[in-house]
């Protein structure tokens, strides 16, 4: 084959230029299915990828929201028509388990009873200033005199998640809580298990 006939069987990245947008469609007529299914898989990528900054232009409420929430685990609900997360915190998913002495329990959900010990009915009361890249609100909330941040890690049901790292270090110090044995932090536990949402 000498250089100046092209064969489309042997197309170099030179020839595929002299080619233009003709001889590329010409090229993968054969594969239309490939690129059919690759353009579905950049655009579902993509959709993805667009699906956390929609939430991200919500707006804030700027008096906060209150009201009485409805829990999810321990550190989210739903407020006021929002959901709420409470922020510099990070507690066992619904589902998570631990271990104690040996024995399997319920991390996840006693988590989320604690948090309903401390609310105890009362109005939820939260300042959030962001959301996050899911929409939620990162919120600080009270319920009486309760600084239910600050009392989820402090009783060692979630972890310090960029905030609370003296009442992380009280409870580990005094194994309360996920301290008392071993525990997958919940971020890692999150990812093990495929979600998306931190």
């Amino acid at each position: 084959m000498s250089n100046s006939t092209l064969s489309i069987e042997n197309v170099g990245l030179t020839n595929l230029q002299k080619l233009g947008v003709k001889g590329l469609l010409y090229r993968l007529r054969g594969n239309r299915w490939v690129v059919l299914g690759g353009l579905i898989v950049l655009l579902a990528v993509l959709q993805w990828f667009q699906e956390p900054a929609r939430h991200s232009g919500q707006p804030v409420p700027t008096d906060g929201v209150k009201g009485r929430p409805q829990l999810v685990d321990g550190d989210s609900f739903h407020l006021a028509g929002e959901e709420v997360r409470l922020v510099g915190i990070d507690a066992p998913e619904g589902p998570q388990t631990c271990t104690r002495g040996g024995a399997t329990w319920p991390c996840g959900e006693e988590s989320r009873r604690h948090l309903q010990r401390l609310i105890a009915g009362r109005t939820v009361e939260c300042v959030a200033p962001e959301r996050d890249q899911h929409g939620r609100l990162l919120a600080r909330c009270t319920a009486g005199e309760h600084d239910l941040n600050r009392e989820m890690v402090a009783s060692g049901l979630a972890v310090a998640y960029g905030d609370y790292q003296r009442e992380e270090t009280g409870a580990r110090a005094a194994k309360r809580g996920l301290w008392s044995g071993e525990f997958e932090r919940p971020r890692d536990w999150r990812r093990n298990q495929g979600s998306r949402r931190d």
